[in-house]
């Protein structure tokens, strides 16, 4: 049936061609050309999620060789609906509809995309209804809120078979390829260890005060699947992230997902066999902020082979000289990777080639965006159209996610954890409650 519609969009699109002489058929406009030009192939996308990273979406969805239409800017706050309109509106030459309601969006057959930007609680639950709604989705890190929620992503990729792509985008940048195939193939030697880190200086966040919720917030579409609770003071924007464990994944979820991944595709590891955190907030001892704000957490993965993740969400010392990036140890050398390309160096330390890619992506500034996630972007939307071989999987995404749900729970139960190397659960029955969560009545999964 598919194949018959894609036939015959394309035989009308040519039909309408051969009716011009020298221009465009009477009354269509160019315009009108252009979306019977390429429409079988074309994807309606649909934005849930209007916060920080939206500008991450305008050159993507803008290109004209994405051949993409924006449908839909959902947001469960009014004035991020109207905000994000008036921001792509210098993007693109229509207008899309604002919803509030994510699943009046799935609900929508036209849709054919997802980008899910919504908060972490929301990214698993938003994705798999997607998903079992017929669309793909592009779901920002992290894919899950916790581990059995990464688990039941990959479930659904298998038994549904659309695409499902997290934003890990450092795995499209050229440079990054380029220096894990050089590692996979020998350049450092046999690839043992990896350091991955991230330094930011984050301020005091404000103690939470019970409030009459925002005009224009949809709460209770806002907490979703979380159990419910009253609103308090500033929790809907950003403070979500370090207010506890109802919607955020604190600094390692938010953050390390990017350099942890890096760092178990350089070392080719899937699941860890122990689990070691050192963990607690240190900074402005009296402010709101409910989780720790440093970490150190050491993977120890069979072959021998080790991750440790260096976070500091508050003290922006540049330990490794910048305020994120990943270094791989091998026997034979070493080599430093960020976003801005990487450095190699042989045994003795001394540096034998270095790669720059100009990147505009962001580093620790928030929301970020850049040519890395474009180019994430447009090898998710040519995956979905069979061009294109996805740059990672959520395979990939839930088992780099699953490194920081592990130090996380480290941290929670204040235990080192014992790790089955086949699935990467823990082996310690108190940490596996922590698997996953209590939801809402009505909300819990159903694959």
């Amino acid at each position: 049936m598919e194949n018959s519609r894609r036939e015959f969009i394309k035989k009308a699109a040519l039909g309408t061609a051969g009716l011009t002489i020298g221009g465009l058929a009477p009354g269509l406009s160019a315009k009108s050309y252009a979306k019977i030009i390429g429409a079988n192939e074309r994807l309606n996308v649909a934005i849930a999620g209007l916060g920080r990273r939206l500008g991450a979406y305008y050159e993507p969805i803008g290109l004209k060789t994405s051949n993409v239409e924006l449908v839909y800017l959902c947001d469960v706050m009014k004035k991020q609906r109207e905000s994000g309109a008036q921001r792509f509106s210098k993007h693109i030459t229509y207008q899309p509809k604002l919803e509030n309601d994510i699943r009046k969006v799935i609900a929508d057959k036209n849709v054919d995309v997802l980008i899910n930007a919504t908060p972490d609680h929301w990214h698993a639950p938003g994705t798999w209804l997607a998903v079992q709604a017929g669309k793909h989705v592009y779901v920002e890190k992290p894919c899950s809120h916790n581990p059995r929620e990464g688990e039941i992503l990959m479930e659904c990729q298998k038994k549904y078979g659309k695409v499902i792509q997290m934003g890990n985008q450092q795995r499209s940048a050229l440079e990054s390829i380029d220096i894990i195939n050089q590692i996979h193939n020998g350049v450092i030697g046999t690839p043992f260890k990896a350091v991955a880190f991230y330094a930011n200086n984050r301020g005091e966040v404000p103690v939470q005060k019970k409030t009459a919720v925002p005009d224009g917030l949809d709460w209770e579409l806002f907490q979703g699947p979380a159990p419910r609770r009253e609103y308090t003071h500033d929790t809907w924007d950003y403070n979500w992230h370090w207010y506890g464990w109802d919607y955020g994944t604190a600094e390692a979820g938010n953050n390390a997902t990017h350099e942890l991944d890096v760092a178990r595709w350089a070392l080719q590891v899937d699941y860890p066999e122990h689990v070691a955190v050192e963990a607690a907030k240190r900074h402005f001892p009296e402010d709101g902020w409910l989780v720790y704000d440093t970490m150190d957490a050491t993977y120890r993965f069979p072959g021998n082979k080790i991750i440790k993740w260096d976070g500091k969400s508050r003290n922006g010392h540049k330990t490794y000289g910048t305020d994120r990036g990943t270094i791989i140890y091998g026997t034979n050398g070493s080599v430093y990777v960020d976003r801005d390309g990487y450095t190699l160096f042989n045994r003795d330390g001394k540096a034998i080639k270095t790669s720059k890619s100009g990147s505009s992506e962001a580093g620790t500034a928030l929301g970020g965006g850049g040519d890395m996630t474009t180019r994430h972007m447009v090898n998710f939307f040519e995956a979905i159209r069979g061009k294109e071989k996805q740059a990672s999987t959520i395979e990939d995404g839930a088992k780099s996610t699953l490194l920081c749900h592990l130090a996380n729970i480290a941290y929670r139960t204040n235990k080192s954890l014992d790790i089955d190397p086949q699935n990467g659960h823990i082996r310690d029955k108190e940490a596996m409650k922590f698997w996953s969560r209590e939801y809402a009545k009505g909300w819990a999964p159903v694959i």
